[in-house]
């Protein structure tokens, strides 16, 4: 598929009577404009494109599903009431995330492990919004409040499992797709639930941010099961944060291809 296809097709799933459409063919990139928001955002096509060869209707489910929670986001941010700091979660992300917005305010975050990095998110229903410091005022809070108001709040998440065993290991998933599920790695009461629950090693994976994975890991095999399982959830999750998976022990996560460099 071309990019001026891929831009007919969006003309057409979105609708020219809620948006304006503006193609850059010098750098591939498509402006959306929402008429009666006046805001707007920019799609970078190649990426797009390389997801919908690979994925089909699928990819373009995910880019349109994005455009239209990015909007509902903007929409729902005019209602002062979603400022609260009870609509405030913790969520994870890859260390190459941005550390900006598109507006270029930093956002919150804090430091985590060497592959990701914890932002904090006003939930806004079916979607959120990351929280950058032009935000602290109308949430009439400092960014270490934030901080501390996500702390708990993460602790009040679902967190039922499903369970799986592959060649005498054992693996617990983590899916409510809610926009948390990786966030639940942040819950230390139920990390150390599951510690207890297992008998090998227990290691950890965030691939995506709609699956947190926790091993049990009874033999070498397991390893080379999570390593492929984490790497397939990590090429197709809509907002992926690492391929690595974690050992969790004593309330430290060591990422594992450190611990292969030492036996």
């Amino acid at each position: 598929m071309k990019p001026e296809q891929l831009v007919e097709l969006l003309k057409e799933r979105l609708g020219t009577e809620k948006f304006d459409f503006s193609y850059n063919r010098k750098d591939d990139k498509l402006r959306l404009d929402h008429k009666t928001l006046k805001k707007g955002m920019e799609i970078h096509l190649p990426g797009i494109l390389a997801k919908y060869n690979e994925r089909q209707e699928k990819a373009l489910e995910d880019v349109i599903y994005t455009i239209e929670q990015t909007f509902d986001a903007m929409e729902k941010e005019r209602n002062e009431d979603i400022f609260s700091l009870t609509n405030i979660y913790p969520v994870i992300r890859s260390t190459s995330f941005p550390l900006k917005s598109k507006e270029g305010h930093p956002f919150v975050v804090s430091d985590h492990t060497a592959e990701t990095r914890i932002y904090y998110a006003l939930d806004l229903g079916t979607t959120y919004r990351l929280i950058d410091e032009s935000m602290l005022p109308k949430l009439n809070a400092t960014a270490d409040q934030i901080r501390e108001v996500a702390r708990f709040s993460v602790k009040k998440l679902q967190t039922d499992v499903k369970k799986d065993e592959v060649a005498d290991n054992i693996f617990y998933f983590v899916n409510e797709n809610d926009g948390y599920d990786a966030s639940r790695l942040l819950n230390e009461a139920f990390l150390k639930e599951m510690r207890e629950r297992i008998e090998g090693d227990m290691a950890i994976s965030v691939p995506h941010q709609d699956v947190l994975i926790i091993g049990d890991i009874r033999n070498e095999t397991g390893y080379d099961v999570l390593a492929q399982m984490t790497m397939h959830f990590f090429s197709i999750g809509r907002v992926p944060i690492t391929s690595l998976s974690f050992v969790y022990e004593n309330g430290e996560l060591t990422p594992i291809f450190i611990l292969a460099k030492n036996r």
